[in-house]
């Protein structure tokens, strides 16, 4: 039996830990202490690390996790600042890692690259999609975020969507300043705060849910392009404008 948790770490990160009881395999371990006390706590061996993108806060507990646990394997996109031992993946690779079978999703925007993880019904997407929201875009364009936010939209509505920080109620209130009629996005956010007032995760999410909430998944809804004053259908100047307003929100 597969079993996922988050490990908080940071103000607002998750280090998702996925394991069968016996050995497990972590996303974007950012700090290796909250890992290694949760390994130790659920007498768990690590035998794989999935990284998603470069950025600090996703790799800074690799190398600790490899001292504890020399034999692990990590999987990464390839860049030249990643310092640790790794196998390169890229678009399409197929992966065996524990009991899931991993196709690799190439997602650039955040980052030029930024990969994401796939194994139905699980996504380990990153800082590319988050609940009610998207990454920045520090190294993509805009064109290439959207083909990415399309290619994860194209997942099945089932799909559980597992990001990488508890964003979600700070987005579902930009969310609303947009698309503020939105029954199913008024209904998320009740769900939500009441989640977080008992310090639970909001994630993970769906795309079903996703889709339905998510104004970056929106784009083509003429209520999402009027709010930003967009009136001739233009999905990439009405993502582009959204992208804009939430760095600023």
């Amino acid at each position: 039996m597969i079993h996922i948790l988050p490990i908080a770490a940071f103000e607002d990160n998750y280090i998702w830990l996925i394991h069968n009881g016996k050995q497990a395999t972590v996303v974007d371990p950012g700090d290796a202490v909250p890992v290694l006390n949760t390994l130790k706590k659920l007498n768990l061996t690590l035998n794989h690390i999935l990284i998603t993108h470069h950025h600090s806060d996703h790799i800074g507990g690799v190398d600790a996790l490899l001292t504890a646990f020399p034999t692990t394997l990590v999987y990464a996109p390839s860049n030249p600042k990643y310092s640790f031992k790794h196998q390169v993946v890229s678009e399409n690779a197929q992966l065996k890692v524990g009991d899931l079978s991993i196709s690799v999703i190439s997602v650039p925007g955040h980052t030029l690259d930024h990969v994401a993880y796939y194994s139905a019904p699980y996504l380990f997407c990153g800082d590319t999609l988050f609940s009610a929201g998207c990454g920045r875009l520090f190294e993509g364009t805009a064109v290439q975020m959207l083909n990415s936010l399309n290619k994860l939209a194209d997942l099945p509505q089932e799909t559980q969507v597992f990001c990488t920080h508890e964003y979600t109620l700070k987005n579902i209130t930009f969310a609303l300043t947009l698309d503020a009629h939105n029954q199913e996005l008024i209904t998320y956010k009740k769900h939500v705060e009441a989640l977080r007032k008992l310090d639970q995760p909001s994630l993970p999410s769906s795309i079903k849910i996703e889709l339905a909430i998510n104004p970056f998944l929106r784009c083509m809804k003429k209520e999402i392009q009027h709010s930003v004053s967009i009136d001739n259908d233009n999905i990439l100047a009405t993502f582009s404008a959204l992208r804009a307003l939430r760095n600023n929100y």
